[in-house]
């Protein structure tokens, strides 16, 4: 960068005095860290998201050092998301700064047309598909994030602003388990001057983002707002300690809800559910409502939970027995039964139809992982969508033993089906196949349950300052 040009990030060189040896974060005590976060394999191989700031430089010299002492590895994944002029610089600056300490490093390029709105949570979501992604295909089973102290205690007070509940206000969970990585934020409880100081006694320069001082973006005005409520003993510690605190009364109140749900629901691998009220209603009402949104959000494919005020009304209608009609909440549709109660997904918001391609794979609908099978004609014209009803009454009138199974009817039109042009060719939750064809076109391989949101949840985990 020559004199005059506008700084679009800056490069943040050691200071040359050595720093307090108590502020560095040493090799047990980060053992330790990581110790809470485990099992870990034999040899553990860990991928490290590393964006070239302090965080992320410090955490990944700390990790290596970790996996290398237990005959393990660590990756650095740098994210390129080609949003500034400057990124493929600096991506290749912390590749060069790696390969001097023996650090294999990969850059994941986001590729592809940007959004014009709503660019920051596009980004984010981006950035943790390409990591997964990667981690996935690769056979890595950790990935592990930089989120610190103050990234905690920033956390928790936008969520106060939104007006969130104490599930909220727990911020960041330390270990969040995902169908294809564990995501592990081994720092949330060190403040980010013990990762600089660490950086500095290793003689580590990283990257400072100016974008982080940015006053249009609410991190910022939060991290302002900590710096002056911390004169008045109300800093990032204290409020990372009450987030911690939150979070320990969210995990106890997450195993009443997995004992709950383990006596109370049955899913099925085509994507349906069923209750037994009188168990479910007869916990407190705090664990049913938290077991009845798990089962929401699972079989309707959803990130997020529903509103409280609408899972109340619904929770209420369960509770007084007024389930005689359907009820819709959450992509899904409840219906009273003999035995309690069905849940399944409900008709509105299909999926648009996928293209299957040979040897692909898709996550689909929110709940389903589905491999394709490697060869097969006329690929071109096979799409992967919901059964529906014209698709039942098509494959029903084909073989009528269909009316026999077994499978609730209300679940059947939300099943996943192959369509060879107009017509139905497979549905594996029937084990369907359409007869005569002298040779099938392309098939599912393999398909699997895989909600957004488990019906146990991801888990949380606390963290506590240190």
């Amino acid at each position: 960068m020559t004199h005059g040009d506008k700084p679009r990030y800056l490069l943040a060189a050691p200071a040359a005095a050595a720093p307090d040896a108590g502020a560095v974060l040493g090799a047990d005590q980060f053992a330790a860290l990581m110790t809470a976060l485990g099992p870990f394999e034999c040899a553990p191989r860990l991928g490290v998201a590393v964006s070239g700031g302090a965080d992320s430089m410090a955490l990944c010299l700390l990790a290596e050092a970790w996996a290398r002492g237990r005959g393990g590895q660590v990756t650095a994944l740098t994210v390129d998301h080609g949003l500034r002029p400057e990124s493929t610089g600096e991506a290749r600056r912390v590749g060069g700064w790696l390969a001097a300490r023996g650090i294999e490093h990969r850059v994941l390029r986001w590729r592809g047309r940007k959004p014009s709105s709503g660019l920051q949570a596009a980004a984010r979501e981006a950035r943790y598909r390409l990591l997964t992604s990667w981690c996935r295909e690769v056979g890595v089973l950790h990935l592990v994030l930089a989120h610190h102290m103050e990234d905690q205690a920033e956390t928790f007070m936008l969520r106060l602003e939104m007006g969130s509940g104490f599930e909220g206000l727990s911020a960041m969970s330390a270990v969040v388990e995902t169908a294809d990585v564990r995501l592990l934020r081994p720092l949330l409880g060190v403040p980010r001057r013990r990762l600089r100081a660490t950086l500095e006694e290793n003689s580590q320069p990283w990257i400072e983002d100016p974008s982080n001082r940015d006053r249009r973006f609410a991190r910022t005005r939060v991290r302002n707002n900590l710096e002056l409520l911390s004169g008045a003993g109300l800093g990032a510690a204290r409020v990372a300690t009450t987030a911690a605190r939150l979070g320990r009364a969210r995990t106890a109140l997450e195993d009443a809800t997995a004992v709950l749900l383990a006596r109370c629901c049955a899913v099925y691998p085509a994507g349906y559910a069923h209750l037994d009220g009188i168990a479910l209603m007869a916990a407190p009402a705090a664990v049913s409502m938290r077991a009845l949104a798990r089962v929401l959000m699972c079989i309707g494919g959803r990130a997020y939970a529903p509103r409280t005020e609408r899972l109340e009304r619904l929770y209420g209608r369960l509770a007084g027995g007024r389930l005689r009609r359907a009820a819709t909440l959450c992509g899904c549709r409840l219906l009273g039964t003999a035995g309690g109660i069905l849940v399944c997904r409900e008709g509105r918001g299909a999926p648009a139809p996928v293209a299957a391609v040979a040897g692909g794979r898709v996550e689909w609908d929110g709940r389903f992982v589905v491999e394709f099978s490697a060869a097969g004609p006329d690929t071109g014209k096979v799409h992967l969508t919901r059964l529906g009803r014209d698709g039942w009454a098509e494959i029903v009138a084909e073989r009528p033993l269909l009316r026999e199974s077994n499978i609730p009817s209300a679940a059947r039109a939300s099943f996943p089906a192959l369509r060879h042009g107009t017509w139905v060719c497979a549905v594996p939750h029937l084990d369907y196949t359409r007869p005569g064809d002298a040779e099938p076109p392309l098939q599912i391989a393999r398909i699997s349950f895989q909600p957004r949101n488990t019906l146990s949840g991801p888990g949380f985990a606390a963290s506590d300052p240190i």
